[in-house]
């Protein structure tokens, strides 16, 4: 679905500073903004609503550059076990790092980073000198005590008050971190606690772009964002809270429902009066749903975004990372909206490329690999693998071939090149595969790009596979998976692996 738009950006952004700024105007114009989701490259949100900019949020922060402070949160569990980001395929701690120069590549500084459920745990600790000696200011906050029953301890010097207070200077303070679980809400309530010992009457919000509250429960987009969510097992749910208290239906997820009856005693016992809040909906302030310009259109594409967390799952359990309860989840979304995996277009073409190859070379024994991709257009261009190159590499190769309409007989690597690559890896590298990988195939074009004028065309069309769909019959190498990443592309594949060795890379 690359190139339909169906959301429109700009609307987006005006109604969400607008609430924002409404938000801030109701407390003591002092407003902790808890920001779920990702803050930069929010390639789910941009995959469910065809034509959302990834980079909406920071669009947004920009329009309020001069009124926010950011405060960054990391589970010090998270940096400990190494968690993963899976789209850039770099953990938490990592991302942390690319957040804060990302943001400074857009003019914005980050306050402080806060290692939350700090218990001297040696990668935090390790993790909190690099910042430390890097000059970027690090608060550890340890686990609440009481929390979460006990709230006359929670409220009080041994619990919130036991955390370092952080000092704000803007009437907008953004907590953000990677993943949920970071430990935002509790950063905010902390500093909440604070500020009403010092008088400051500030207060809190959320913004989460998903579960989009005033879609109906079961609009595809809400239930891509469960399938997104399924290894946490979070599920939406209309909240009991805003029914009753509006008479009206309200889309919000458990983890909000559960905790609120909690929160909304925190709150009053911080502020000394009733809370602001009647519901977990109430605390939000997202617009993302009134956006919406083609409903159609997002539907069609939540049902893709559903597909392609089925094969990733499918991929996550057989390497080990997902439970089979979290593969049974989606299975039965995809269930629910009466789709099989062969409706994402490129799946049956990729397999169709790996059956084909197999039967060119009978006799010979080995793993066929074929990949699909769905061009703007709506070709699909294939390619298998071969003993030079994986079929990743292959595909990438076809499709800008045909986008440049440049002739199959002409080469873009040619010979000097791939031999060369070929003793690089076997005589110098003591490699065992000669078969270029993604990233190796991008690399040794780039080079013939210097010489070949076929090949300089070609790597102009590069720009134009980003958002493109991709399937492979086999779990890409880590060298085609970075490849794929960094095209920009949305890859899936079958749960099979390309290998009979048990390491790969």
């Amino acid at each position: 679905m690359a190139g339909i738009t169906a959301f429109d950006n700009e609307r987006y952004i005006r109604e969400q500073t607008s609430a924002i700024l409404e938000r801030i105007k109701r407390f003591d114009n002092k407003l902790y903004l808890e920001f779920g989701g990702k803050l930069l490259y929010d390639y789910h949100a941009s995959r469910v609503l065809p034509g959302y900019d990834p980079n909406a949020k920071i669009r947004l922060l920009q329009e309020l550059k001069g009124k926010a402070d950011i405060l960054l949160c990391i589970y010090a569990g998270d940096i400990e076990r190494k968690k993963i980001r899976a789209d850039f395929g770099i953990t938490y701690d990592s991302d942390t790092l690319k957040l804060i120069d990302d943001l400074r590549g857009w003019g914005i500084d980050v306050l402080g980073v806060i290692i939350n459920r700090f218990d001297n745990q040696p990668a935090a600790t390790l993790f909190k000198n690099k910042l430390e000696r890097r000059n970027i200011k690090v608060y550890t906050h340890r686990y609440t005590k009481g929390y979460p029953t006990d709230v006359d301890l929670i409220v009080s010097d041994e619990g919130y008050g036991a955390n370092e207070y952080i000092k704000t200077e803007k009437p907008l303070v953004i907590v953000t971190g990677p993943g949920p679980g970071s430990g935002k809400l509790a950063t905010c309530l902390s500093q909440l606690y604070h500020d009403y010992r010092k008088g400051i009457k500030s207060g809190f919000a959320k913004f989460e772009t998903f579960p989009v509250w005033n879609l109906s429960l079961k609009h595809p987009i809400n239930v891509a964002y469960e399938a997104a969510t399924a290894d946490i097992k979070d599920f939406n749910l209309i909240d009991p809270f805003h029914l009753e208290s509006y008479d009206r239906k309200a889309v919000n997820y458990n983890r909000d429902v559960e905790i609120f009856p909690v929160l909304k005693r925190i709150l009053e016992r911080i502020t000394g009066g009733e809370s602001f809040y009647r519901s977990p909906t109430d605390m939000g302030v997202n617009r993302a749903g009134f956006a919406i310009t083609d409903d159609d259109v997002i539907q069609e594409a939540a049902k893709q975004e559903i597909i392609r967390r089925y094969f990733r799952y499918q991929c996550e359990y057989v390497m080990g990372l997902a439970d089979k309860e979290t593969v049974q989840r989606v299975e039965l979304f995809i269930r629910d909206f009466n789709l099989e995996p062969e409706y994402r277009s490129v799946v049956e073409p990729a397999r169709q490329a790996a059956r084909e190859a197999q039967e060119k070379d009978k006799g010979n024994e080995g793993i066929y690999c074929g990949a699909a991709i769905a061009l703007r257009d709506g070709t699909i261009v294939t390619g298998n693998n071969s003993p030079l190159m994986h079929a990743a590499s292959s595909l990438i190769l076809h499709a800008i071939k045909h986008l440049a309409e440049i002739p199959n007989k002409i080469k873009l690597l040619t010979s000097n090149i791939t031999d060369s690559v070929k003793n690089l890896k076997t005589e110098i590298l003591d490699e065992k595969t000669v078969s270029l990988d993604l990233n190796e195939t991008l690399i040794a074009l780039g080079i013939s790009a210097t010489t070949n004028s076929a090949a300089q065309l070609a790597v102009e069309k590069l720009k134009e596979l980003r958002g493109c769909e991709v399937h492979i019959t086999h779990i890409p190498t880590p060298g085609d998976e970075a490849g794929l990443r960094r095209l920009g592309v949305n890859p899936t594949s079958d749960p099979n692996f390309s290998t009979q060795n048990l390491f790969i890379s």
